[in-house]
């Protein structure tokens, strides 16, 4: 397999580093870094993107996901290792990922759990972090860039 070409943020000057600062922000905002990076995975399964899959479930394991949760999370609600705050997370992740499934893309049972759990700020970094791994996704599936190759 072979990449079409190189990340598209990584061909234009300047693109890169705003990307950046999003996932500073995001990180900044109060939330787990494991519940981040669970969203970030469950995202990235959802858009079928074998280099954000690869690098997140990487990226996971450094912030203490456990091997079981990383197995589970596309099954996150059968499986009993994560916690409501996580699912609630989750739930939105999916939600705000699947924009066309349904009418009303984020219904306000899905926003009222995880506001639930989570205050304005930490929202807005998960919604945040839904986002730009949305855009990571649509950017290396359509460039074709291959799992691993960012080291």
């Amino acid at each position: 397999m072979q990449s079409r070409m190189k990340n598209p943020a990584m061909v234009l000057s300047g693109a890169m580093q705003p990307i950046q600062e999003l996932f500073k922000a995001v990180h900044s905002g109060g939330v787990p870094e494991e519940t981040l990076e669970l969203v970030h995975l469950r995202v990235s399964q959802i858009n079928g993107c074998s280099a954000c899959v690869d690098a997140g479930a990487k990226t996971a394991r450094k912030a203490g996901v456990t091997d079981e949760r990383l197995a589970t999370v596309a099954a996150w609600r059968e499986a009993p290792y994560f916690t409501e705050e996580e699912r609630a997370a989750l739930a939105l992740a999916e939600a705000a990922t699947r924009l066309a499934d349904r009418a009303d893309a984020v219904g306000d049972d899905v926003w009222d759990a995880a506001a639930t759990y989570f205050d304005e700020k930490e929202l807005a970094a998960i919604v945040l972090m839904i986002g730009v791994t949305n855009l990571f996704n649509r950017l290396n599936a359509a460039t074709r860039q291959i799992a691993g190759a960012w080291g």
